[in-house]
């Protein structure tokens, strides 16, 4: 199997058809497509996160976990390295949507 493929052997990160015979419309509607399942995906992680931070609320324990957001930046490195993406870019949307969240947190405190 390579890197993309799933336990079934199907590749779920490409794309839907082959792009030689795909033309610009159909290309552009493929990335409109992977552009709502990014916002989804973020829009999911933000209600774990704002999970996370009631659960906190309530144990009294801080905001900020520097060793989760360690966690965090190293498994999106690795994610990054598995499927040949700029791991520093990955690491960049990743801080992004850490300190979202610590802003989110803090403003519910």
């Amino acid at each position: 199997m390579g890197n993309n493929d799933t336990t079934d052997g199907s590749n779920d990160t490409m794309m839907r058809g082959d792009p030689a015979e795909m033309d610009l419309d159909e290309l552009r509607e493929e990335i409109r497509s992977i552009d709502q399942e990014i916002v989804e995906r973020i829009a999911q992680r933000t209600y774990v996160a704002e999970s996370i931070a009631a659960v906190k609320r309530e144990k009294g324990l801080p905001t900020t976990d520097e060793s989760q957001e360690e966690a965090v930046m190293e498994r999106a490195g690795a994610n990054a390295e598995q499927f040949d993406v700029d791991a520093n870019l990955v690491k960049a949307i990743f801080r992004l949507l850490i300190e979202l969240n610590k802003v989110e947190q803090r403003h519910n405190r």
